[in-house]
């Protein structure tokens, strides 16, 4: 296939705005900060005083790039009007450049999430939705046959995350979608909720997490939800990533790192061939082979890591990873070339 990449003033504008957003996130910031230790890793929190009460709200992982942020939070502060109207102009160049924007129903639901603090809070936006926002942050372009949709917005999250935050969204997701005319689908079995469909659109939500075994529905007690846990997300997720999705002056989520999303489309693409949903199985390999070619020229060294840490993961990951490639010789090749 042929990968054609955006220009270099549509990358440096996407980059752009996308450091924008995270500035934006940073000036919101008036509490004093506070970290908390877990295990080997640092979480920064926002301590609030509202009324009598005093209040914790997460801001996410220790890094440099975060810490940078918080300490120019009142500079940030200040700049906001002229922010906010780059940004606009950000968004309007980027889609006279070719990106192709975020439908109204969509945005509407990721800015209501994002709202509400679901990203924030360790959401991470998976499948076809998420796999639309590597135009931006790979700079190559995507037509409307690569982007077709399912009709699905899947959200993970790790549970043993949104446990330990000891933070919750601001806003009940269920009042978000039911807003927005979703209505909840209850599991066949358990009657436990953890999707909702528009009947409008027939658009699904979806929330999901890692399973460690069994494939029960969890709480996600920082997202406010419930969700169907699967074998094979806890690589997806870790290690999320900012993007931006093109709606209004954009709106920041959170997707799987591409070559982490690359490589579960292989295992993905091979667990459907298996039950209900064997139709999107061609879907699942044509996205996984568009990343991999794109990430084999651009990104090379990822992409090996992400591939040799799914197939340190076991005999059950290798199997099914190369019962995929064996329907895939020229992305099985690209693999190999690796080293």
């Amino acid at each position: 296939m042929d990968i054609i990449s955006h220009s270099q003033t549509a990358q440096t504008a996407y980059q752009d705005l996308l450091r924008l957003h995270l500035d934006e996130r940073a000036a919101e910031v008036t509490g004093a900060i506070e970290e908390r230790h877990r295990g080997d890793r640092t979480y920064l929190y926002e301590r609030l005083r509202i009324g009598t009460e005093t209040r914790s709200r997460y801001l996410g992982e220790d890094s440099p790039e975060l810490r940078d942020r918080l300490a120019r939070a009142a500079a940030l502060k200040s700049d906001a009007q002229a922010r906010r109207q780059r940004m606009t102009r950000l968004t309007r160049i980027l889609r006279a450049e070719g990106y192709i924007a975020t439908d109204r129903e969509t945005g509407s639901l990721f800015l209501a999430f994002a709202r509400a603090g679901m990203f924030r809070l360790g959401g991470t936006l998976i499948g076809t939705a998420a796999f639309a926002l590597y135009q931006g942050e790979l700079g190559v372009r995507m037509d409307t046959e690569t982007l077709a949709q399912t009709g699905d917005i899947d959200l993970a999250s790790f549970q043993r995350l949104s446990v330990a935050l000891q933070d919750k969204v601001e806003e009940d997701p269920g009042d978000i979608l039911s807003a927005l005319k979703f209505d909840p689908v209850p599991g066949l079995q358990d009657r436990q909720v953890w999707k909702w469909r528009q009947s409008r659109s027939e658009v699904m939500v979806e929330f999901l997490t890692p399973a460690f075994g069994d494939e029960t529905v969890k709480p996600l007690p920082a997202l406010g939800v419930s969700a169907q846990a699967l074998n094979y997300l806890n690589y997806l997720i870790a290690e999320p990533i900012p993007a931006v999705a093109l709606y209004r002056s954009g709106v920041l989520v959170q997707i799987p790192r591409p070559e982490r999303f690359a490589i579960h489309k292989l295992i993905v693409a091979d667990r459907r061939r298996e039950g209900p949903d064997r139709g999107k199985s061609a879907k699942d390999r044509a996205q996984a082979a568009f990343l991999i070619e794109v990430l084999a020229q651009d990104r090379p060294d990822e992409l090996a890591e992400a591939w040799e840490d799914a197939q340190s993961r076991g005999p059950r990951w290798r199997t099914r990873l190369e019962a995929t490639l064996a329907r895939m010789p020229e992305t099985a090749a690209r693999l190999a070339d690796l080293g």
